[in-house]
């Protein structure tokens, strides 16, 4: 199950999901951002607790890249209050 987060001004789209159990039976969750291009989405996606990047496709920059591994590290203890909660309740 994911969860959307936000959509930014150019179209990159932000998601989190579940927590789940990583390998070493720990909770964990990752955040997802996505883009539509021409050719297909450019994608990156990051494991929480370690803020690994685990998939990477197309072409953020890494100035784009820093940027998102800010958001990750800033927002982590929402990302999982929120995913314990079922998603963002805004209405």
């Amino acid at each position: 199950m994911v969860y959307p987060f936000v959509k930014y001004s150019d179209g990159t789209e932000v998601v989190f999901s579940h927590i789940y159990l990583d390998e070493d039976g720990n909770e964990a969750l990752f955040v997802h951002f996505e883009r539509p291009m021409e050719y297909g989405f450019d994608s990156i996606r990051f494991e929480l607790p370690s803020y690994k990047i685990t998939y990477t496709e197309g072409h953020y920059s890494e100035e784009e890249i820093a940027l998102f591994k800010t958001v990750v590290e800033k927002g982590a203890p929402y990302f999982y209050e929120w995913a314990r909660e079922g998603g963002i309740k805004i209405a």
